[in-house]
Protein backbone atom coordinates (compact mmCIF):
# COMPACT_ATOMS: atom_id res chain seq x y z
CA UNK A 1 0.00 0.00 0.00
CA UNK A 2 1.50 3.76 -1.16
CA UNK A 3 2.02 6.26 1.65
CA UNK A 4 -0.97 7.93 0.17
CA UNK A 5 -2.99 5.20 0.30
CA UNK A 6 -1.88 4.66 3.77
CA UNK A 7 -2.70 8.33 4.71
CA UNK A 8 -6.00 8.59 4.11
CA UNK A 9 -7.13 4.50 5.46
CA UNK A 10 -5.35 5.24 9.22
CA UNK A 11 -7.93 8.10 10.20
CA UNK A 12 -10.48 6.59 8.63
CA UNK A 13 -9.71 3.29 10.64
CA UNK A 14 -8.98 5.56 13.67
CA UNK A 15 -12.36 6.92 13.26
CA UNK A 16 -14.23 3.87 13.11
CA UNK A 17 -12.51 2.26 15.83
CA UNK A 18 -13.12 5.14 17.97
CA UNK A 19 -16.35 5.88 17.18
CA UNK A 20 -17.31 1.90 18.15
CA UNK A 21 -15.37 2.92 21.96
CA UNK A 22 -17.36 5.67 22.07
CA UNK A 23 -20.89 3.72 20.86
CA UNK A 24 -19.97 0.79 23.33
CA UNK A 25 -19.48 2.65 25.95
CA UNK A 26 -22.71 3.76 26.33
CA UNK A 27 -24.09 0.41 25.24
CA UNK A 28 -24.67 -0.50 28.79
CA UNK A 29 -26.85 2.60 29.46
CA UNK A 30 -28.81 2.17 26.47
CA UNK A 31 -29.90 -1.65 27.16
CA UNK A 32 -31.69 -0.22 30.49
CA UNK A 33 -33.97 1.86 28.62
CA UNK A 34 -34.91 0.14 25.05
CA UNK A 35 -35.95 -3.42 25.43
CA UNK A 36 -36.69 -3.11 22.03
CA UNK A 37 -33.84 -4.00 20.21
CA UNK A 38 -34.88 -2.82 16.56
CA UNK A 39 -34.77 0.55 18.25
CA UNK A 40 -32.07 0.14 20.09
CA UNK A 41 -29.83 -0.95 16.71
CA UNK A 42 -31.10 2.38 14.99
CA UNK A 43 -29.90 4.18 18.34
CA UNK A 44 -26.66 2.54 17.81
CA UNK A 45 -26.01 3.19 14.60
CA UNK A 46 -26.99 6.46 14.51
CA UNK A 47 -24.82 6.92 17.28
CA UNK A 48 -22.13 5.28 15.38
CA UNK A 49 -22.46 7.58 12.38
CA UNK A 50 -22.56 10.64 14.71
CA UNK A 51 -19.67 10.00 16.29
CA UNK A 52 -17.95 8.75 13.37
CA UNK A 53 -18.56 11.75 11.57
CA UNK A 54 -17.17 14.09 14.57
CA UNK A 55 -14.26 12.19 15.35
CA UNK A 56 -13.72 12.20 11.46
CA UNK A 57 -14.51 16.14 10.81
CA UNK A 58 -11.91 16.53 14.04
CA UNK A 59 -8.98 14.74 12.42
CA UNK A 60 -9.83 16.13 8.88
CA UNK A 61 -9.93 19.91 9.96
CA UNK A 62 -7.93 20.04 13.13
CA UNK A 63 -5.47 18.35 12.92
CA UNK A 64 -5.06 18.98 9.29
CA UNK A 65 -4.49 22.70 10.29
CA UNK A 66 -1.94 21.80 13.02
CA UNK A 67 0.25 19.76 10.29
CA UNK A 68 -0.64 22.82 7.80
CA UNK A 69 1.23 25.35 10.62
CA UNK A 70 3.87 22.83 10.97
CA UNK A 71 4.17 23.31 6.54
CA UNK A 72 4.13 26.80 7.32
CA UNK A 73 6.88 27.37 9.81
CA UNK A 74 9.11 24.40 7.98
CA UNK A 75 8.99 25.83 4.36
CA UNK A 76 10.19 29.43 3.85
CA UNK A 77 7.68 32.14 2.98
CA UNK A 78 9.05 32.35 -0.11
CA UNK A 79 8.21 28.47 -1.13
CA UNK A 80 4.84 29.05 -0.76
CA UNK A 81 4.06 32.50 -2.18
CA UNK A 82 3.26 31.92 -5.26
CA UNK A 83 0.52 29.61 -4.41
CA UNK A 84 -2.78 31.06 -3.51
CA UNK A 85 -3.90 28.52 -0.77
CA UNK A 86 -1.99 25.77 1.08
CA UNK A 87 -3.74 22.63 0.78
CA UNK A 88 -5.64 21.36 3.79
CA UNK A 89 -5.38 17.87 2.21
CA UNK A 90 -3.04 15.69 3.79
CA UNK A 91 -1.77 14.03 0.82
CA UNK A 92 -1.15 17.56 -0.55
CA UNK A 93 0.34 18.47 2.51
CA UNK A 94 2.74 15.23 2.51
CA UNK A 95 3.45 15.84 -0.58
CA UNK A 96 4.32 19.24 -0.44
CA UNK A 97 7.06 18.40 2.09
CA UNK A 98 8.35 15.75 0.21
CA UNK A 99 9.40 17.89 -2.81
CA UNK A 100 10.50 20.31 -0.54
CA UNK A 101 12.75 17.86 0.93
CA UNK A 102 14.08 17.24 -2.62
CA UNK A 103 14.53 20.37 -3.51
CA UNK A 104 16.42 21.26 -0.42
CA UNK A 105 18.61 18.37 -0.63
CA UNK A 106 19.45 19.19 -4.29
CA UNK A 107 19.79 22.88 -3.49
CA UNK A 108 22.53 21.85 -0.96
CA UNK A 109 23.99 19.18 -2.85
CA UNK A 110 24.50 22.34 -5.65
CA UNK A 111 25.76 24.59 -3.10
CA UNK A 112 28.03 21.60 -2.00
CA UNK A 113 29.07 21.63 -5.90
CA UNK A 114 29.58 25.18 -6.12
CA UNK A 115 31.55 25.52 -3.00
CA UNK A 116 34.06 23.18 -4.21
CA UNK A 117 34.06 24.73 -7.29
CA UNK A 118 34.92 28.03 -6.19
CA UNK A 119 37.74 26.38 -3.83
CA UNK A 120 39.48 24.65 -6.44
CA UNK A 121 38.81 27.19 -8.85
CA UNK A 122 40.56 30.02 -5.94
CA UNK A 123 43.33 27.32 -5.24
CA UNK A 124 44.44 26.80 -9.52
CA UNK A 125 44.16 30.82 -10.06
CA UNK A 126 46.43 31.71 -7.10
CA UNK A 127 49.07 28.63 -8.52
CA UNK A 128 49.19 30.47 -12.01
CA UNK A 129 49.41 33.79 -10.91
CA UNK A 130 51.86 32.76 -8.04
CA UNK A 131 54.14 30.59 -11.00
CA UNK A 132 54.83 34.03 -13.24
CA UNK A 133 54.77 36.49 -10.05
CA UNK A 134 57.15 34.95 -8.12
CA UNK A 135 59.66 34.43 -11.54
CA UNK A 136 59.74 38.21 -12.46
CA UNK A 137 59.70 39.44 -8.74
CA UNK A 138 62.98 36.93 -7.95
CA UNK A 139 64.48 38.18 -11.13
CA UNK A 140 63.84 41.76 -10.89
CA UNK A 141 65.13 41.80 -6.98
CA UNK A 142 68.51 40.18 -8.45
CA UNK A 143 69.22 43.21 -11.02
CA UNK A 144 68.18 45.32 -8.45
CA UNK A 145 70.83 44.16 -5.87
CA UNK A 146 73.64 44.89 -8.36
CA UNK A 147 72.80 41.87 -11.46
CA UNK A 148 71.91 44.63 -13.34
CA UNK A 149 75.63 45.93 -13.55
CA UNK A 150 76.67 42.51 -14.66
CA UNK A 151 76.61 42.87 -18.72
CA UNK A 152 77.01 38.91 -18.83
CA UNK A 153 72.95 38.00 -17.26
CA UNK A 154 71.62 41.43 -16.86
CA UNK A 155 69.62 41.34 -20.50
CA UNK A 156 69.07 37.64 -20.04
CA UNK A 157 67.35 38.04 -16.39
CA UNK A 158 65.14 40.91 -18.15
CA UNK A 159 63.92 38.83 -20.67
CA UNK A 160 62.96 35.50 -18.21
CA UNK A 161 61.13 38.28 -16.05
CA UNK A 162 59.24 40.01 -19.52
CA UNK A 163 58.40 35.65 -20.47
CA UNK A 164 57.08 35.69 -16.99
CA UNK A 165 54.83 38.91 -17.23
CA UNK A 166 53.76 37.96 -20.50
CA UNK A 167 52.33 34.53 -19.23
CA UNK A 168 50.23 36.54 -16.23
CA UNK A 169 48.83 38.81 -19.23
CA UNK A 170 47.51 35.58 -20.99
CA UNK A 171 45.91 34.38 -17.90
CA UNK A 172 44.36 37.75 -17.10
CA UNK A 173 43.02 38.40 -20.91
CA UNK A 174 41.68 34.50 -21.14
CA UNK A 175 39.93 35.00 -17.62
CA UNK A 176 38.45 38.78 -18.89
CA UNK A 177 37.57 36.75 -22.04
CA UNK A 178 36.16 33.59 -20.33
CA UNK A 179 34.25 35.88 -17.41
CA UNK A 180 32.41 37.87 -20.44
CA UNK A 181 31.48 34.57 -22.17
CA UNK A 182 29.98 33.07 -19.01
CA UNK A 183 27.87 36.44 -18.51
CA UNK A 184 27.01 36.99 -22.12
CA UNK A 185 28.93 40.33 -22.33
CA UNK A 186 30.60 38.98 -24.86
CA UNK A 187 27.97 38.82 -28.64
CA UNK A 188 28.55 36.04 -30.86
CA UNK A 189 28.02 38.13 -34.46
CA UNK A 190 27.83 35.54 -37.18
CA UNK A 191 29.05 35.60 -40.50
CA UNK A 192 30.09 34.21 -43.72
CA UNK A 193 33.70 33.05 -44.10
CA UNK A 194 35.95 30.41 -45.23
CA UNK A 195 37.02 28.37 -42.90
CA UNK A 196 40.09 27.15 -44.72
CA UNK A 197 41.57 30.32 -44.97
CA UNK A 198 41.26 30.40 -41.23
CA UNK A 199 42.79 27.39 -40.92
CA UNK A 200 45.92 28.08 -42.84
CA UNK A 201 46.09 31.72 -41.05
CA UNK A 202 46.37 29.70 -37.66
CA UNK A 203 48.96 26.76 -39.36
CA UNK A 204 50.94 29.57 -39.96
CA UNK A 205 51.05 31.64 -36.66
CA UNK A 206 52.15 28.13 -35.08
CA UNK A 207 54.80 26.95 -37.54
CA UNK A 208 57.52 28.29 -35.55
CA UNK A 209 56.08 26.30 -32.27
CA UNK A 210 55.41 23.22 -33.84
CA UNK A 211 58.86 23.22 -36.18
CA UNK A 212 60.72 22.90 -32.36
CA UNK A 213 59.05 19.72 -31.93
CA UNK A 214 59.27 18.64 -35.40
CA UNK A 215 55.41 18.39 -35.60
CA UNK A 216 53.74 18.23 -38.83
CA UNK A 217 50.79 20.12 -39.40
CA UNK A 218 48.64 19.02 -41.77
CA UNK A 219 45.52 19.75 -43.47
CA UNK A 220 43.44 16.72 -44.96
CA UNK A 221 41.09 18.82 -47.23
CA UNK A 222 42.55 19.49 -50.94
CA UNK A 223 39.85 22.53 -51.18
CA UNK A 224 40.72 25.91 -50.83
CA UNK A 225 36.98 27.03 -49.85
CA UNK A 226 34.73 25.63 -47.61
CA UNK A 227 32.31 28.38 -46.09
CA UNK A 228 31.06 28.42 -42.53
CA UNK A 229 28.19 30.97 -41.09
CA UNK A 230 30.17 31.77 -37.61
CA UNK A 231 31.96 34.67 -35.52
CA UNK A 232 35.10 34.83 -37.54
CA UNK A 233 37.58 35.65 -34.36
CA UNK A 234 35.56 32.92 -31.99
CA UNK A 235 36.23 30.02 -34.43
CA UNK A 236 39.66 31.57 -35.08
CA UNK A 237 40.59 31.31 -31.19
CA UNK A 238 38.96 27.95 -31.01
CA UNK A 239 40.88 26.70 -33.92
CA UNK A 240 44.04 28.36 -32.71
CA UNK A 241 43.59 26.96 -28.74
CA UNK A 242 42.93 23.48 -29.88
CA UNK A 243 45.88 22.94 -32.52
CA UNK A 244 48.33 24.83 -29.86
CA UNK A 245 47.17 22.35 -27.54
CA UNK A 246 47.87 19.75 -29.65
CA UNK A 247 51.35 21.03 -30.74
CA UNK A 248 52.08 21.49 -26.87
CA UNK A 249 50.93 18.08 -25.72
CA UNK A 250 52.05 15.99 -28.87
CA UNK A 251 55.56 14.06 -29.35
CA UNK A 252 58.57 14.58 -31.26
CA UNK A 253 58.33 13.96 -34.77
CA UNK A 254 54.38 13.98 -34.18
CA UNK A 255 51.85 15.09 -36.57
CA UNK A 256 48.39 17.41 -35.85
CA UNK A 257 46.02 16.88 -38.45
CA UNK A 258 42.73 18.92 -38.98
CA UNK A 259 40.08 17.68 -41.41
CA UNK A 260 36.54 19.36 -42.31
CA UNK A 261 33.88 16.50 -43.42
CA UNK A 262 30.06 17.19 -43.81
CA UNK A 263 27.95 15.76 -41.31
CA UNK A 264 24.51 17.07 -42.84
CA UNK A 265 23.42 19.60 -45.23
CA UNK A 266 23.80 22.34 -43.18
CA UNK A 267 26.31 21.17 -40.94
CA UNK A 268 29.81 20.46 -40.79
CA UNK A 269 32.50 18.79 -38.36
CA UNK A 270 36.18 19.68 -37.88
CA UNK A 271 38.39 17.72 -36.76
CA UNK A 272 41.99 18.09 -34.73
CA UNK A 273 44.00 15.10 -34.36
CA UNK A 274 47.68 13.93 -33.54
CA UNK A 275 49.29 11.09 -32.04
CA UNK A 276 50.26 12.37 -28.67
CA UNK A 277 50.05 10.50 -25.11
CA UNK A 278 46.37 10.51 -25.36
CA UNK A 279 44.17 11.05 -22.56
CA UNK A 280 43.03 8.69 -19.95
CA UNK A 281 39.21 8.23 -20.24
CA UNK A 282 38.74 9.48 -16.34
CA UNK A 283 39.50 13.04 -17.05
CA UNK A 284 37.20 13.49 -20.23
CA UNK A 285 34.76 14.93 -17.76
CA UNK A 286 37.01 17.33 -16.39
CA UNK A 287 38.66 18.57 -19.66
CA UNK A 288 37.17 21.84 -20.29
CA UNK A 289 37.09 23.33 -16.78
CA UNK A 290 39.29 25.96 -16.05
CA UNK A 291 43.17 25.32 -15.22
CA UNK A 292 41.53 21.45 -14.72
CA UNK A 293 44.83 19.65 -15.94
CA UNK A 294 45.47 15.91 -16.60
CA UNK A 295 48.90 13.95 -14.74
CA UNK A 296 50.90 14.07 -17.53
CA UNK A 297 50.32 17.41 -18.35
CA UNK A 298 50.59 18.99 -14.96
CA UNK A 299 54.10 20.52 -16.77
CA UNK A 300 53.63 24.49 -16.71
CA UNK A 301 56.61 24.95 -18.51
CA UNK A 302 54.35 24.92 -21.90
CA UNK A 303 53.05 28.04 -21.12
CA UNK A 304 49.51 29.13 -21.77
CA UNK A 305 47.07 30.14 -18.60
CA UNK A 306 45.28 26.96 -18.32
CA UNK A 307 41.94 28.35 -19.98
CA UNK A 308 42.36 27.20 -23.16
CA UNK A 309 39.37 24.06 -23.23
CA UNK A 310 37.55 26.12 -20.96
CA UNK A 311 37.26 29.53 -23.54
CA UNK A 312 37.01 26.61 -26.33
CA UNK A 313 33.69 25.09 -24.91
CA UNK A 314 31.86 28.84 -24.13
CA UNK A 315 32.71 29.63 -27.81
CA UNK A 316 31.20 26.30 -29.23
CA UNK A 317 28.07 26.06 -26.44
CA UNK A 318 27.73 29.92 -27.39
CA UNK A 319 27.36 28.70 -31.05
CA UNK A 320 24.60 26.10 -29.77
CA UNK A 321 26.98 23.85 -31.30
CA UNK A 322 28.48 20.66 -29.62
CA UNK A 323 32.47 19.89 -29.12
CA UNK A 324 33.59 16.25 -28.53
CA UNK A 325 36.48 14.25 -27.66
CA UNK A 326 37.86 11.09 -28.24
CA UNK A 327 41.60 9.61 -27.06
CA UNK A 328 43.03 6.45 -26.51
CA UNK A 329 45.94 6.89 -23.71
CA UNK A 330 49.49 6.16 -25.55
CA UNK A 331 48.41 6.25 -29.12
CA UNK A 332 46.43 10.09 -29.32
CA UNK A 333 43.79 12.21 -29.18
CA UNK A 334 40.98 14.08 -31.43
CA UNK A 335 38.73 17.32 -30.47
CA UNK A 336 36.22 17.70 -32.70
CA UNK A 337 33.39 20.37 -33.11
CA UNK A 338 30.34 21.00 -35.41
CA UNK A 339 29.32 24.16 -37.01
CA UNK A 340 26.64 25.62 -39.86
CA UNK A 341 27.77 25.17 -43.16
CA UNK A 342 27.07 28.46 -44.96
CA UNK A 343 24.33 28.37 -47.83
Amino acid sequence: MSSFNKIKFRPFLFSILLSLIITSSVYFFLILYFENYIGFFILFALTLLISFVFITLYLKFFVSKKVKDILEQLIPEQKISGQTLISTNMEDLVEQLKNYSKESQTEMKSMQEKENFRRNFIGNLAHELKTPLFTSQSYLLTLIDGALKDENVNLKYLKIAEKAIERLIFIVKDLDLITKLESDDLKIESTDFNIISIVNNVFEMLEIQASKKNISLILENKTKQINVFADQEKIHQVLTNLIENSIKYGKVDGTTELSIEKIIDNKLIIRITDNGNGIKKEHFERLFERFYRIENSGNRNTGGSGLGLAIVKHIIDAHNEKIYVESDFGVGSEFSFSLEKSN
